[in-house]
């Protein structure tokens, strides 16, 4: 498996990771109504920790498998 350090997109070298924080916002908004819907917020006492924390968590899964 080969590591990009950076990808080609359109001629514009974009950094890997700056895609995997892209991906990783993009699920954590699809993912908000879910964490609503099943009531997780009430459970949270900093729920923008909470946030940041699920948005790492993110960033390193979507680097470690792309």
């Amino acid at each position: 498996m080969e590591l990009r350090p950076v990808l080609d997109i359109g001629g514009l070298l974009v950094s890997s990771f700056v895609v995997h924080a892209v991906l990783a916002i993009a699920t954590l908004l699809a993912l908000n109504p879910v964490l609503s819907k099943v009531r997780a917020r009430r459970v949270v006492w900093n729920l923008p920790l909470a946030e940041f924390g699920i948005l790492i968590c993110l960033v390193g899964l979507y680097t470690i498998l792309l």
